[in-house]
């Protein structure tokens, strides 16, 4: 469903690019929106195409993409994460906008083995913002702070299975690119996915635990130097969670984070649902799966990584490998917060390429990125808001 392009990317992505074969819809007013062709790389000018909102949907049809794929071949793009206006950017590398993107798999695509996140620029081409060491697997888990921090589950393992999967820690990295702190602790096992709130000097993660199906909820105090850990808690627990040999782990994934509800919305692969915690930021309790509030087996498949649109639907990816639909490939899922449907989109025409994704938006505009996980991709749209 998506156009190709010939994409002029930086002689080391062009060299390195390949495909990752395994792994993984308004408010009250209908939408008019101009779909901005924006190609993340030095790519000629492309003329606009219109979408006309008639459904209150968000979703658009997909526009171009960029490669994800470093020079030294890591694949399997998983976590999306803008850089916003109120980021530290101070003098390093990564400027407002830009678009940030994990790696879990290494060059030989063995899961749990990525060590990249690639900065994808406005304007430009991709380049390398972090790698680290060997040893680490940066999944979906990827988040930013405004003190200059940005967050990453490392989720490791030491041969691609689930079954010499390591517990993991979150990784602080300055805005320079280099590793400065390694979080690791009881509450987390195998950092899945990730909700990262910042309240300036305070910062909550709320992080799924592919190891053992849980959600904890982390409260660091934050400072120019890093993160300082003031409590720990599992909030919700009880979710399925198993080795997959496709999708590495069958878990609790996506977390999106609803401050005027004090609500947190879990999207658990293995139930093919999107269950939601009350109180998220001060319960005191586990509380289980919590509720659903969107089961539907005719668009779910396997419900993956999280986000909020503008208009305050929920997005969420799917990877295939539940209630698999071949005819409904690698699909983003657009829904209310009631549980209502309103769309879904294709970022791949086989199954297991979709994963994780991030949303971004200003008074007149809103930025939509995902990853295409079989073709080592962004997608970027660009939609000006009435």
């Amino acid at each position: 469903m998506k156009e190709d392009i010939d994409m002029r990317t930086s002689k080391s992505f062009a060299k390195c690019e390949k495909s990752a074969s395994t792994s993984r819809r308004g408010s009250s007013i209908a939408w008019r929106i101009m779909l901005a062709a924006t190609v993340l790389a030095s790519t000629p000018a492309i003329a606009l195409a219109q979408w006309s909102g008639t459904d209150d949907a968000f979703l658009p049809s997909p526009v171009r993409t960029v490669s994800t794929v470093p020079a030294n071949g890591d694949v399997n793009p998983y976590g999306v994460a803008f850089v916003p206006g109120n980021f530290d950017t101070g003098s390093g590398a990564l400027k407002h906008g830009d678009i940030l993107v994990s790696n879990f798999n290494n060059s030989a695509n063995l899961q749990g083995t990525g060590t990249t996140i690639v900065r994808v620029p406005k304007n430009g081409s991709p380049t390398l913002f972090f790698q680290g060491n060997s040893g680490l697997g940066l999944s979906t888990a990827l988040g930013t702070l405004q003190y200059g921090f940005v967050v990453v589950g490392n989720a490791p393992t030491t041969d691609g299975s689930s079954a010499t999967a390591m517990p993991g820690s979150l990784l602080v990295i300055n805005s320079q690119g280099k590793l400065i702190q390694t979080i690791a602790n009881a509450w987390i096992q195998y950092p899945w996915d990730m909700a990262l709130v910042d309240q300036g000097d305070r910062a909550i993660a709320f992080v799924t635990n592919a190891l053992n199906g849980t959600v904890s909820r982390l409260d660091f105090k934050v400072s120019s130097t890093g993160l300082k850990m003031l409590s720990a808690k599992t909030i919700a627990s009880g979710y399925v969670h198993r080795g997959d040999p496709a999708a590495l782990f069958v878990a609790p994934t996506g977390l999106v984070y609803d401050a005027a509800r004090d609500r947190l919305y879990v999207a658990s692969t293995g139930d093919n649902a999107v269950y939601a915690i009350n109180h998220a930021a001060s319960t005191q309790s586990d509380n289980g799966q919590g509720f659903i509030i969107y089961q539907d087996d005719v668009h779910l498949h396997g419900a993956l990584a999280m986000a909020e649109a503008p208009n305050g639907h929920l997005l969420v990816s799917n990877n295939d490998t539940i209630n698999s639909d071949p005819n409904q490939p690698s699909e983003i899922v657009e829904f209310t917060k009631e549980g209502d449907f309103v769309k879904e989109l294709s970022v791949d025409p086989s199954q297991g390429g979709s994963f994780g994704l991030a949303v971004k938006s200003t008074n007149d505009k809103a930025i939509f990125a995902a990853v295409d996980d079989n073709a080592a991709t962004l997608i970027v749209w660009t939609l000006n808001l009435p």
